[in-house]
């Protein structure tokens, strides 16, 4: 037998092809991992920081305006290409045009960084998604990768980027591959998704950085009345995050219209943001958030910390500034969950759990992903509560969510079948026309 016939039969058995799809994306994603984790754990360093350095000297939040116009100023000259964010993300995997600036890199980690800084209320997820997807990219030239491969190694940026920054490797493997098309998940690429996912994680850890933990202290039985009161929950849960996912859209509309010149957007943004955190006389509703979401799972809340969070979030992000969706989502979800004992019997921890992964979901319409990563933050004990909200909450926020350029591949009910394959940016002007 030949040479040539010996490799033909080699190649012919199916296995074969498979180890060295394996080894090449070990590869790619070992790399990715290594660069896309370090940069995550300088990120969550830096935002401790200004986060520390903020809360000590209060008096920066009225230079918020400043903060916002050099923002502004920045994306205006020199971000354009890449002012879409994580809908470009999505966009240049359904429609590839070409690859990815680098420079939104580090265009958004500056911005987002500045965000915090002087007060804004924003997340980190959005930032760390296009971190690592604006990297991802660059081994797209730097290989020569095809279409496909291209499409894999953005997933990759993606799950690296998101379970670097939460310390949550399964969820971020499964979220990239879910979030893209809105009722599908892209299993080609699950292999790389979570290889990628899992060498960042490590490889932020492997800096020291730590993950804030979150405990459930009290898990009841699933029974018929529980299963209900889940059900229940999940429902508020998705109305909420369809009201955030709403009020986001509206006050960037609000602002594009009423606002020419971008960069004063934030800087509008910032006056009025600045005078409301003056005469509040808090900080409880700006930044992170950290500490209400730990409290909201053992101490009693007030009963408008989620729709203030809700408000401050979407304001801040509507007018420009930077920075995530995720991490506010927690909050608001954990909060409004733990005003829920007033009429769901379930434990508050419980409740506030379900509340954190479940308007999450709801908003980023990724049921599957928020579920795993209820399950990886909370324990398996809760498994059951946290699927049942998440997968509620999906459906009853509706065909909105905080990333527009989501595509529908399986509407969530019977009335919305034409609207398969829109873009859920699409939906809203498809209505008015034929209204």
């Amino acid at each position: 037998m030949s040479i040539k016939k010996i490799k033909d039969f080699i190649l012919s058995i199916e296995q074969v092809p498979t180890f060295l799809y394996l080894f090449k994306w070990i590869f790619i994603c070992l790399l990715l991992g290594i660069i896309t984790g370090s940069v995550s754990a300088f990120f969550l360093l830096s935002l401790d920081w200004v986060t520390n350095w903020r809360e000590s000297h209060l008096w920066i939040i009225a230079l918020l305006p400043l903060g916002g116009f050099i923002i502004g100023l920045s994306y205006h000259y020199y971000g354009n290409s890449v002012v879409k964010g994580n809908n470009l993300l999505l966009e240049e995997f359904h429609s590839p045009k070409k690859i990815i600036p680098f420079r939104m890199a580090p265009l958004v980690l500056f911005g987002t960084i500045l965000t915090h800084f002087f007060g804004g209320s924003a997340g980190r997820e959005g930032t760390a998604v296009q971190i690592g997807g604006a990297i991802a990219d660059r081994f797209t030239k730097i290989l020569n990768l095809s279409k496909r491969d291209r499409q894999i190694i953005l997933i990759c940026g993606i799950s690296a980027g998101f379970a670097s920054v939460f310390g949550t490797p399964l969820a971020g493997g499964i979220f990239a591959l879910e979030v893209l098309i809105l009722g599908r998940i892209r299993l080609d690429a699950i292999i790389p998704s979570f290889m990628a996912a899992v060498f960042a994680n490590y490889f932020c850890e492997f800096w020291n950085v730590s993950h804030t933990h979150y405990h459930i202290d009290i898990v009841p039985e699933m029974n018929p009345i529980n299963l209900l009161y889940a059900l229940l929950a999940g429902v508020i849960f998705g109305l909420v995050a369809m009201l955030f996912s709403k009020t986001t859209h509206f006050w960037s509309n609000l602002f594009n219209k009423k606002i020419k010149y971008p960069p004063l957007r934030p800087v509008i943004g910032g006056v009025i943001l600045a005078v409301i955190i003056y005469f509040m006389g808090t900080t409880k509703y700006i930044g992170l958030g950290i500490p209400t979401i730990v409290a909201a799972f053992t101490e009693n809340l007030n009963s408008y910390d989620f729709i203030l969070k809700l408000l401050f979030t979407s304001f801040t992000l509507g007018a420009g500034f930077k920075g995530g969706e995720v991490t506010p989502l927690f909050y608001i979800g954990a909060a409004l969950g733990n005003i829920l004992i007033w009429f769901i019997p379930l434990p508050m921890g419980l409740l506030a759990g379900m509340g954190f992964v479940a308007v999450f979901a709801g908003a980023t319409n990724t049921p599957i992903a928020c579920t795993i990563m209820g399950i990886e933050l909370f324990g398996i004990e809760a498994g059951v509560f946290i699927a049942l909200a998440c997968s509620t909450a999906y459906l009853f926020s509706g065909h909105t969510g905080v990333y527009s350029s989501q595509i529908i591949g399986s509407p969530k009910n019977d009335k919305f079948m034409k609207e398969k394959g829109l873009q859920l940016s699409d939906i809203k002007n498809r209505r008015k026309k034929e209204s």
